[in-house]
């Protein structure tokens, strides 16, 4: 099937309209008309090849909420009309011990994401959200709760999931001292799950004026980590601490404010730790240092269904599709609360934009 979307055609070229072919839908697919989109940065970095390995051209979005117009004969669990999420991942082998584990974003034969990467049974390019309908395994389609907006819903796939299940692997609930550095598109999430959970959460930030922002998405205290006063007067404190920060900066200060066997886990950043981190605290403290990346589809559906159970959903900016462009441009300057989510009714709209 013929669909239409917004790609990116080279690394430097503006997003731009662009008519692709789905694949015919199996009897284990679910095709779903898309009605919101939202805006991450990986989306950014794979449109502008930051990482030096995307095929143009590509469609991005990975944040997606639709309806679903179609399933195929051996689908059970959705029906045309339902409204259901696509997320990360589109596939993955099913069989490994990473995959049985229902951590299917570390497939031992390579997940397949939503955009950029080759359908494992055909050989096909995938497309992503940036388009009126996509087709998907329904193994990968997750049921929206009743009661979320549906566009505030839409971050939940990404932004939600990658704070969610370091969260839940690490045990926070009622009691735990969780830290968050970073306010964005992933540590307003953090900060609202953190919460929900039962901790006592703490943002850290460089930016004083965020502090306002942070208490009413539920933080009990902000630190600001460029004073080492406010460092020390919290060293040792904290059981988690999720740090959403995109690039590279130094971690060390943060891990003198985990307590015995804390664990500060990487969720934002995917290049070398600069400077390097000082082992004594590690040790002495029998601290960690670990990483996570998105989370599996069980988990996320965990997620979704949580907050549903208590109305959680991301701070958004809606938009049109046709001003990806100037979106992309905002992101590069943190300049959004907190996440981009596009209404692909506007894919219809030739010349529609808010400015």
């Amino acid at each position: 099937m013929y669909v239409q979307g917004y790609a990116a055609h080279t690394p430097t070229d503006p997003l731009a309209p662009f008519a692709f072919q789905r694949r015919t839908p199996r009897p284990d697919d679910v095709v779903i008309d898309i009605l919101y989109c939202g805006v991450c940065h990986t989306d950014l970095h794979f449109a502008r090849n930051h990482g030096g390995v995307t095929a143009y051209p590509v469609v991005p979005g990975h944040e997606i909420v639709g309806r679903v117009s179609h399933v195929g004969a051996q689908v059970t669990r959705f029906k045309a009309g339902d409204i259901v999420g696509v997320g990360c991942m589109v596939d993955s082998c099913g069989h490994c011990p990473a995959c049985t584990l229902g951590l299917e974003q570390a497939c031992h034969e390579g997940a397949t994401f939503t955009y950029g990467f080759l359908d494992r049974r055909d050989g096909m390019r995938n497309y992503g959200g940036y388009s009126e309908r996509i087709v998907a395994p329904d193994r990968f389609v997750l049921h929206v709760p009743d009661g979320l907006d549906p566009a505030a819903a839409a971050p939940l796939l990404c932004a939600g999931i990658t704070t969610w299940s370091p969260l839940r692997q690490w045990k926070v609930g009622p009691g735990s001292k969780v830290g968050v550095v970073g306010l964005g598109g992933l540590g307003h999430m953090a900060i609202k799950l953190a919460k929900a959970l039962g901790a006592e959460v703490t943002l850290f930030t460089r930016s004083a004026d965020k502090a306002a922002d942070a208490r009413a998405l539920g933080a009990d205290h902000v630190v600001l980590s460029g004073h080492a006063d406010q460092l020390a007067a919290v060293g040792g404190k904290f059981d988690v601490i999720i740090d959403t920060v995109p690039y590279v900066h130094d971690v060390n200060p943060f891990m003198a404010t985990l307590g015995f066997e804390g664990v500060l886990v990487l969720v934002g950043y995917f290049g070398p730790l600069e400077p390097p981190v000082t082992a004594g605290p590690l040790l002495h403290g029998r601290r960690v240092l670990t990483g996570s990346f998105i989370g599996g589809i069980h988990e996320t559906q965990q997620m979704l269904d949580f907050c549903g159970q208590h109305g959680i959903v991301s701070d958004i900016e809606m938009m049109a599709i046709q001003d990806i462009n100037a979106a992309y441009d905002r992101m590069l300057k943190s300049d959004v609360k907190y996440r981009f989510v596009i209404d692909m009714a506007s894919l219809g709209r030739p010349g529609a934009g808010h400015g």
